[in-house]
């Protein structure tokens, strides 16, 4: 059964990135995976809830993978500058997700809510990280959501920029927005903490 809603994800992703969402119909979806209609609505109520599976998914690799990282490492500059590398090292290993993830907005409602909901889990996720190093005494008594939403709005950008724009490659991607955060940091940490 599993196997079954996999392929039929698979599938979509792939025609969602060769003609786009809403130039791809469900009947040929069906036809890719090679299954009956029947199956693809025992999983799927619609193709707007495929793409919500595919984005709900992709968002949660994502969110997973930087608390992983938050296990392993207790340095909260490493933490703040690093936690960019490994959210981008996923967009980069799932390079369809991360062309859909960018082209999604706007598409419909329960689309953007999706989406609206990763935001604020990072930006909940983030700030709470910012408060917890204020707290600490590391980082400066600074508002902490202007510096969570830029620090969203830049990987966004570098994403956009990377695989739909194709203007930079992945490296040149991770190094736009390391850099950034390197020059964020220099103005969040306090000076006694600071990094070279």
């Amino acid at each position: 059964m599993q196997e079954k809603k996999q392929r039929i994800l698979e599938c979509a992703l792939d025609l969602f990135v060769e003609k786009g969402y809403v130039n791809t119909p469900v009947r040929d979806i069906i036809e890719k995976s090679g299954y009956g209609t029947g199956t693809f609505y025992k999983h799927f109520n619609n193709k707007e809830d495929l793409l919500k599976t595919l984005l709900t998914d992709f968002l949660e690799q994502i969110i997973n993978s930087v608390n992983n990282y938050f296990k392993e490492e207790d340095d909260l500059y490493l933490r703040f500058i690093e936690t960019k590398r490994v959210m981008l090292n996923v967009f980069i290993q799932n390079k369809k997700l991360s062309e859909i993830f960018s082209r999604a907005p706007g598409i419909s409602d329960a689309i953007d809510e999706c989406l609206n909901e990763f935001d604020n889990k990072f930006l909940q996720f983030t700030s709470r990280n910012i408060q917890f190093g204020i707290d600490k005494g590391n980082f400066r008594d600074l508002p902490v959501l202007p510096i969570a939403s830029s620090t969203l709005a830049m990987i966004k950008y570098a994403v956009f920029k990377w695989v739909v724009s194709k203007d930079i490659n992945e490296e040149e991607m991770i190094d736009m927005v390391i850099s950034f955060h390197q020059s964020l940091a220099i103005g969040l940490v306090k000076n006694n903490c600071c990094r070279n």
